[in-house]
């Protein structure tokens, strides 16, 4: 239940972007904007990821899962096949889940069958108007009617690992939805 914490830089920022790597996420990623279907599905399969896992786990992971994923081309995981899936779970370098690996190959599969490009089926979803900055972490809530309707229209479309709280994560990730706090230094900058 804090507010923004102020850094040695004299910058506030979201009370969870304490340390070097998270700091850098916060300020360089978090929030912003992202558009393009291999960016998004990245953020999509790394959400789905840290389900049940710290973020910074994922975060010290993730140029692993990209060399693991084809960069997130979707057209290449697609094609990976059960040899491939072995050889995922035996790379140390990423999270080493199988229902979550055989989850990122039906989703690379789920984003090739849309019948909308993905980055308009996700941008669908932001809020219009955007919601007020919350002032505190208890304001910002794990879930959201948007991110609800998101999962459940996912789902229907053959993916797997997006629940409501997953895609409210993305949603925040991919500045769908701007959660950093009032009085963070990223929230005018967003």
């Amino acid at each position: 239940m804090s507010g923004p914490v102020v850094g040695a830089d004299g910058r506030a920022r979201c009370p969870w972007a304490a340390g070097e790597l998270y700091e850098r996420y916060h300020d360089e990623e978090w929030g912003r904007p992202v558009h393009g279907t291999a960016p998004l599905f990245e953020r999509l399969t790394l959400e789905a990821f840290q389900s049940g896992l710290s973020w910074i786990t994922v975060l010290r992971k993730r140029p692993a899962f990209r060399a693991a994923f084809a960069g997130f081309a979707p057209e290449v995981v697609a094609a990976y096949g059960p040899e491939d899936v072995e050889r995922l779970l035996g790379d140390a370098g990423i999270v080493r889940n199988r229902a979550k690996v055989e989850a990122t190959v039906a989703n690379a599969r789920a984003v090739l069958a849309l019948d909308v490009p993905l980055d308009a089926l996700l941008w669908s979803y932001a809020p219009d108007p955007p919601p007020p900055a919350p002032r505190t972490t208890a304001d910002v809530a794990a879930t959201s009617p948007a991110s609800t309707a998101m999962a459940r229209d996912l789902r229907a479309r053959g993916f797997r690992f997006v629940g409501p709280t997953t895609c409210h994560a993305l949603m925040q990730a991919t500045g769908m939805v701007d959660e950093h706090l009032a009085g963070c230094w990223r929230r005018s900058s967003t």
